[in-house]
């Protein structure tokens, strides 16, 4: 066996896996946790598809080693509903048809997601400032803009 365990927490929950020399955090999250939401869309770190957190700060996980999670918390799309009930931010997307292929949508919202957290109240320049290392190639960023604010209004209320 040439790899090594790791131990993480992934959306809450403690998980081990073997991450082989050069592995990419997304490969791992994808190929041997089975949480298919991260996608590679670029390989080098340029659309954010992969998008996911790492310790609190958002990267591209197509950038990160496995091995480099050893120890982390790590969150992705998975984690972001709560059982059936879609976190508000999913369902803004929804509500304003802010996706269409969903290729880039996982990595939009967790990133999304983190800027709420850090301000609950944006205005559209910080979102889109905020989002500028998401690519969409679908819908162009206004329907996203907009389900972000709807959904930073709502979890202000």
């Amino acid at each position: 066996m040439t790899g090594t365990l790791v131990t993480s927490k992934v959306n809450g929950d403690e998980v081990q896996f073997i991450a082989d020399p050069g592995e990419t955090l997304l490969d791992v999250l994808r190929y041997k946790l089975n949480l298919m939401g991260a996608k590679e869309g670029c390989g080098t770190g340029d659309c954010g598809a992969c998008t996911v957190t790492l310790n609190g700060r958002i990267v591209c996980s197509c950038l990160v080693l496995g091995v480099e999670a050893e120890g982390a918390t790590i969150g992705t799309i998975e984690g972001m509903a709560d059982g059936n009930r879609l976190h508000p931010l999913q369902q803004a997307f929804i509500d304003h048809a802010a996706l269409q292929c969903g290729i880039c949508t996982p990595g939009i919202l967790v990133a999304a997601q983190k800027l709420l957290e850090r301000n609950p109240d944006p205005t559209e320049e910080e979102i889109r400032y905020w989002l500028a290392g998401n690519l969409c190639r679908c819908t162009g960023y206004d329907k996203i803009v907009r389900a972000v604010q709807a959904a930073a209004a709502q979890m202000r209320a």
